[in-house]
């Protein structure tokens, strides 16, 4: 007799209706860049697609986008950094979901850029509270929807980054935090795989073509809680001293950024059922080929 797990795998297969059909998935910092693909992704192979985001606007487009291609999502803005949203959050998905939660992609994030000896405590409080701590409370809040045993999937992809794994200079912050960020997958895994069967993965990625690798000069920013502009990007100068030439991109073996597209099936990948049941404490790096 076929096991539980083949059974499962086997439906898969055979459901043209996608690898998520019918799961549900908050993806948080879904409303631009490497988030709202995932969702687009998501949707297209069947998840029931929690788009959320600080800026509403943008939330509730990339969900009526995914709606008129035929797929189901709601938006559920709010600010990351805020805990009584994350309760929200969570309350607002289970509902839209009939009570079911299956999958947490831990994307919203940003960074703040600046040398050690003149990073502020402000720079570096709000950098580790959005990339750890409110992750955390993310997922401790989404808790009774995935101690469960009810023979479905559960998954948690967490955003990571080349700098948590190498460090990056004029990022201790955001290195500290995308460091930490492998740590709390691991100990997902380890706590909530025995008896739930909960898989916690987290993908790193390289150079990205988003917003945080654009050139700052295009004017990019995100506004903090008590109204603080940060730009985001890198200063034109040391990003065409970076990408002149012919040898543009020559740590890379593939020559080339990735596109958000790729990153978010990166994360389609580990969130899938189907292609990677049996993946989970693992750091997936998306790079290009760049520090293999």
């Amino acid at each position: 007799m076929a096991s539980a797990r083949a059974q499962q795998i086997a439906a898969h297969l055979n459901c043209p209706k996608g690898m998520l059909h019918g799961q549900v998935a908050i993806i948080t910092g879904s409303g631009q860049g490497i988030g709202a693909e995932t969702a687009r992704l998501f949707a297209n192979e069947g998840a029931k697609v929690v788009v959320s985001d600080i800026d509403g606007a943008k939330a509730s487009q990339v969900a009526e986008e995914i709606k008129k291609n035929g797929g189901s999502a709601i938006a559920i803005p709010g600010d990351m950094l805020d805990d009584n949203y994350i309760n929200e959050l969570v309350k607002k998905s289970a509902d839209f979901g009939s009570g079911k939660i299956h999958i947490i992609v831990n994307n919203a994030g940003y960074t703040w850029d600046g040398v050690i000896h003149k990073t502020t405590d402000k720079q570096w409080d709000t950098i580790l509270a959005l990339h750890n701590t409110q992750p955390f409370k993310l997922v401790r809040a989404a808790a009774p929807y995935f101690r469960v045993k009810d023979g479905e999937p559960r998954s948690i992809v967490n955003v990571s980054s080349t700098s948590g794994l190498h460090g990056n200079a004029g990022q201790a912050n955001y290195a500290l935090a995308k460091a930490g960020v492998v740590g709390l997958t691991k100990t997902i895994a380890k706590e909530w795989g025995p008896a739930f069967g909960v898989r916690a993965n987290t993908v790193a990625f390289g150079h990205i073509a988003t917003r945080l690798t654009a050139a700052k000069e295009e004017g990019a920013f995100v506004t903090t809680p008590d109204g603080q502009k940060v730009a985001l990007g890198i200063p034109q100068a040391q990003k065409a001293g970076r990408e002149a030439g012919k040898d543009a991109f020559k740590d890379i073996p593939l020559g080339r950024p990735g596109t958000a597209t790729e990153a978010a099936g990166a994360v389609l990948a580990l969130a899938s059922p189907l292609m990677s049941s049996y993946i989970t404490g693992q750091t997936l790096s998306v790079t290009g080929g760049r520090n293999m």
